[in-house]
């Protein structure tokens, strides 16, 4: 059993230290497994937007795809509001403009908003997550408040470059757990 501080921190070393041929082949595997174990049904998907001085995973492989491939699917990234912990989530197509924050997050600054209530499927962004369907993020609960706003039958399917802990020693009743998880090598249901 770990503790969220400390898997933070081992995850985030872990992640410093993939060349970016590393990254791009684990996200390459992880968007295989996405589209080949889901059907996009969902009208209305949100998408996280890759940090690239993190060695983030690259969501644009499941962005290009999805505005290509399945125009039908309404996409959205989110926009964080650092006042109030929370994030508004734009729509997202090929013209959307795109803005840097403070923490090195491209985000949306303006267009047709989206409320929590319409996702059918959320993807999550996280550093590392355990057997059980928790996840461990950068520590800051964003993605835990915009969770718990979103219907229980929406699909939150965590994406992440690592295969799963055993465990989070510390997980409270804050922490919303996932419905499946992709690594590179696994499509994990919880």
């Amino acid at each position: 059993m770990s503790l969220k501080q400390d898997l933070r921190k081992d995850f985030l070393q872990r992640m410093s230290e993939l060349s970016t041929g590393e990254v791009e082949d684990r996200s390459q595997s992880i968007a295989e497994k996405f589209f080949r174990e889901f059907k996009l049904s969902a009208e209305c998907m949100h998408v996280f937007l890759t940090i690239t001085r993190n060695n983030e995973l690259n969501t644009f492989l499941f962005i290009n795809k999805i505005l290509r491939e399945h125009p039908e699917v309404k996409l959205a990234a989110p926009k964080a509001d650092f006042s109030t912990g929370t994030m508004v989530h734009y729509r997202y197509n090929l013209d959307t403009q795109l803005k840097v924050n403070k923490l090195g997050i491209p985000e949306p600054f303006s267009g047709e908003q989206v409320d929590p209530s319409c996702f059918d499927v959320v993807l999550v962004p996280m550093l590392c997550f355990d057997k059980k369907g928790f996840r461990v993020g950068y520590g800051k609960g964003f993605y835990d408040r915009f969770l718990a706003q979103c219907r229980p039958e929406t699909k939150k399917i965590g994406l992440c470059l690592f295969e799963p802990v055993e465990s989070i020693s510390d997980v409270d009743d804050f922490d919303v757990k996932l419905d499946y998880c992709i690594d590179p090598n696994h499509v994990h249901k919880f």
